[in-house]
């Protein structure tokens, strides 16, 4: 009992209170700082777009942009700003961190050597966020596979597809991307009509029915221009094609299409225009002669004698 009492008394109450008060002053200060960096990224970022917007780009557009790259911005900073913090509570609790910083440098110079990949990924990165090819929110295709692109980070890209499969690609393994929907999207129409119609006629329907649905309420909003008609583009098995062009905003473009199709299909039953479907013609030869056949209706087959 007396060697007890005797090490309690051996040990420096007050400079182990003060250490105490000094790690909880950090960690208050820690807490204040961060949301003051919270609070100043947050303003960072509205100032980014107003700019983005001032400069013509559309609001959504500016959105997406700066929210994928302020995303990375607070990745890196809330990873250094720990760091720091960490750092300095172990020197408070009596850790020598100078040992510590030269195993990191020893450490990551060992990893630089065996992480190429990793450093390729992480460059790469950085040019689609500079060049700004692609944004969380737009649909892409990257290496064939297309889909949403729901995450945007330092070394990868998330894709989820329509069927809801997630794809993930390393930055430095993309050979090709495609971005459907950056600054605008457009839905292209190939439009089919048998060979007996008057193709002046059909794009006549084609422009009534793509103004009509600029007029309309809902869906003049996500329609930037008027229909574009190139004209007859092919004359196919069966049908002569007109091909045509909607442009719309970012992601609506399949929306405005499904509703232009549904209407073209009505308009064209109204007005009897012909959507052919494919069908053969069989030839035997100018040795051959036509077939006569001619429609029976109302008689009666006469019975076999058999």
């Amino acid at each position: 009992m007396g060697s007890l009492e005797e090490f309690l008394g051996e040990i420096m109450w007050q400079e182990k209170l003060l250490g105490l008060l000094r790690i909880v002053f950090i960690l208050v200060l820690a807490w204040i700082s961060r949301m003051g960096l919270r609070r100043l990224l947050n303003g960072l970022q509205r100032r980014l777009e107003k700019r983005h917007q001032t400069d013509g780009e559309a609001p959504s557009e500016a959105t997406k942009r700066v929210e994928t790259i302020m995303k990375l911005i607070r990745q890196a900073v809330s990873v250094a700003f720990w760091g720091i913090v960490s750092l300095i509570l172990l020197g408070e609790i009596g850790v020598d961190i100078g040992p510590i910083l030269a195993s990191a440098g020893i450490i990551g110079l060992a990893v630089g050597f065996g992480a190429q990949n990793l450093v390729k990924d992480v460059i790469s990165g950085l040019f689609l966020l500079l060049e700004n090819q692609v944004r969380v929110g737009d649909v892409a295709i990257i290496n064939g596979t297309g889909g949403l692109v729901e995450q945007v980070n330092f070394r990868t890209i998330v894709l989820r597809d329509l069927a809801g499969v997630v794809h993930v690609f390393p930055n430095g393994s993309i050979n090709s991307l495609s971005n459907m929907t950056h600054d605008w999207s457009a839905y292209m129409f190939e439009i089919g009509v048998a060979y007996k119609e008057d193709t002046d006629e059909v794009v006549r329907i084609m422009e009534e029915v793509g103004a009509e649905m600029r007029a309309d309420d809902y869906y003049g909003r996500m329609i930037l221009e008027d229909l574009e008609i190139f004209g007859v583009d092919k004359f196919a098995n069966s049908a002569v094609v007109i091909k045509a062009r909607m442009k719309t905003k970012p992601v609506k473009q399949w929306e405005v299409g499904r509703q232009f199709l549904r209407r073209i299909k009505k308009a064209f039953d109204e007005r009897g225009i012909e959507i052919p479907f494919p069908h053969q013609t069989l030839y035997f030869g100018e040795a051959s002669k036509p077939f006569q056949m001619k429609m029976v209706e109302g008689e009666k087959v006469p019975a076999s004698t058999d």
